[in-house]
């Protein structure tokens, strides 16, 4: 496989400058003038490619190179390129330009795809705005329903149906659903987003599952006052009770016996913020996740329980909201033996392994046999604007993931 890693590389960079902030950090937001921008530089390179391209009601891409017996399902890949606030240049955009330069690189090298071979750019694999991941690749799966675009709001209360509307994607969200079986299989080509690899010099991970996320919002309320003026054993301090919560969320998931289990208190939000008010209000977001998903749910339910405790002890009312618990996925075995093979094929080491971040894939898992390709990233960083990945590792992936696709379609 002769991928081109100069043209790649150049394609990276030029996206990573693409960003509401200055480099090396990347911001791309989803549905602002910058996130098009970038849809747009990704779409033209698709077009010289001579790829066919079609966009759904949310905005997920379609740039299809179409085989020989079209009817067939497509083998796909993909991945997004919507970036939080101060990440980095690789994220996500690795699956999407690798994606493409591994179609390029099959189509220079004369192989003609009996299937047609489909790359998926993904709408907000990140959940910066809407404050829930994987929101294409949720909507495709059939995992959101399609009333979230009127509930779901971004923080400056625009809904989701309008500001796909402004950015110019309309029709019915029931639209976006793909049925079971839509695609033969699906690969996603991401960096590791941590430091296994790197640690054992290894060029490629192949991924068997991908860990389950929850997510939980939790509002406090207690009685503010003047710094000064109210006694402690008299207070009711929103705050402090949140900070305990944080440290129960810690002790919760510890307490799970399993290095596979991780929590994270990733918000927290004091009201009214004055070095000289009792705080009256707080908000937490909370984010658990795990492989083993009867595992997190106990997790859940031990934390909701100390959530109660907390309560009560100190004098304050709560809410929770649960955002979303999914699933974990398995990969499909049959994928990842054909990822085997094309690393051998490629001359490239590899290792199985989980991911315990997740990706659109653990919902494209739901509608076709899918599975994942990690590459090495620097020290395991990542959505900071540091993080990176050597040209060198890149291509090596992308050869992996065209010779994989190569298989699927052939």
């Amino acid at each position: 496989m002769n991928v081109n890693g100069a043209r790649l590389k150049q394609e990276l960079e030029e996206l990573g400058l693409i960003s509401e902030m200055a480099p090396p950090a990347v911001t791309r937001v989803l549905f602002t003038e910058v996130d098009l921008r970038g849809r747009a530089y990704v779409k033209n390179l698709c077009r010289e490619a001579g790829l066919e391209i079609r966009e759904d009601a949310v905005g997920n891409t379609f740039a299809r190179w179409v085989g020989s017996e079209p009817v067939l399902p497509a083998a796909a890949t993909g991945s997004h390129i919507d970036a939080i606030p101060n990440a980095g240049a690789y994220d996500g955009t690795v699956g999407v330009l690798g994606g493409l330069e591994a179609i390029r690189t099959l189509q220079s090298s004369g192989y003609h795809p009996r299937r047609s071979i489909e790359l998926v750019m993904f709408t907000s694999e990140e959940p910066t705005r809407f404050g829930i991941g994987c929101l294409g690749s949720r909507l495709m799966s059939g995992v959101l329903d399609a009333n979230a675009g009127a509930h779901l709001k971004g923080k400056d209360g625009v809904s989701l149906d309008d500001a796909r509307r402004a950015a110019g994607f309309d029709g019915p969200l029931e639209s976006v659903r793909l049925h079971p079986g839509a695609y033969y299989a699906f690969v996603e080509l991401h960096i590791e987003q941590g430091p296994l690899l790197e640690r054992g010099k290894t060029d490629v991970g192949l991924v068997t599952a991908i860990a389950a996320p929850a997510g939980f919002k939790i509002w406090i309320e207690g009685e503010g006052g003047h710094a000064g003026a109210v006694l402690m054993p008299d207070r009711r301090d929103a705050f402090l009770a949140a900070a305990e919560i944080a440290l129960a969320v810690e002790s919760c998931v510890k307490a799970s016996g399993s290095i596979d289990t991780v929590g994270t208190v990733g918000v927290c939000e004091v009201f009214p913020g004055a070095v000289n008010s009792v705080p009256s209000k707080a908000r937490l977001e909370v984010d658990v996740r795990d492989i083993d998903g009867t595992r997190r749910d106990a997790v859940l339910e031990a934390i909701y329980t100390e959530c109660d405790a907390i309560a009560a002890r100190r004098g304050v009312t709560l809410r929770r909201e649960l955002v979303n618990a999914d699933p974990p996925a398995q990969c499909d075995i049959d994928i990842v033996g054909v990822m085997q093979k094309a690393c051998a094929d490629q001359g490239a080491t590899s290792q199985l392994m989980i991911s315990r971040a997740y990706h659109d894939t653990l919902f494209m898992a739901r509608i076709a046999p899918s599975a994942m390709l990690f590459i090495p990233c620097r020290n395991g960083v990542s959505h900071r604007p540091d993080e990176y990945s050597s040209p060198e590792a890149i291509v090596i992936g992308t050869a992996v993931l065209a010779e994989t696709l190569a298989q699927l379609a052939r």
